[in-house]
């Protein structure tokens, strides 16, 4: 397993963490024309809502995103979440194989704060996620 086009993904993710562009998020999916590749299936500025709408239901697939919240009335902070979501549609080979080539996204979307496993949108509900950033940065709730 491998990127199609790792350039791009890295492009999309170094967009990500600019912030000087609007670009928030990225998926990766499967390449279905080319078996067991990955590749930069879509970006953009909507936020984590918007996201949790692209997600495929009936495929696993990869996604990083740019989260801002207030940590104060006068600072707010910017953190990295990894989604690998397996939606419940999703063939049985297809998850098995997710815990193996999860690793490789990794290493190419490397600086995250939290991974959220998802395999349902209500997993990915901004509260829920902004608490457990707060948890893991160290910040009081």
């Amino acid at each position: 397993m491998s990127f199609e086009n790792p350039s791009e993904v890295l492009e999309a993710y170094e967009k990500i963490r600019s912030d000087k562009d609007d670009t928030n998020w990225l998926i990766i999916s499967y390449a279905a024309a080319i078996g067991d590749k990955l590749k930069l299936s879509e970006t953009g500025s909507g936020g984590l809502a918007e996201l949790a709408e692209k997600l495929d239901p009936s495929q696993a697939q990869y996604a990083y995103v740019r989260v801002e919240y207030a940590n104060d009335t006068e600072s707010t902070r910017v953190k990295f979440v990894l989604v690998i979501w397996i939606g419940e549609g999703t063939k049985v080979m297809r998850k098995a194989r997710v815990s193996i080539e999860s690793g490789e996204v990794k290493r190419v979307l490397g600086h995250h704060s939290i991974q959220v496993d998802a395999r349902d949108k209500g997993d990915l509900d901004e509260k829920d996620i902004v608490i457990r950033l707060r948890k893991a940065g160290g910040a009081g709730l």
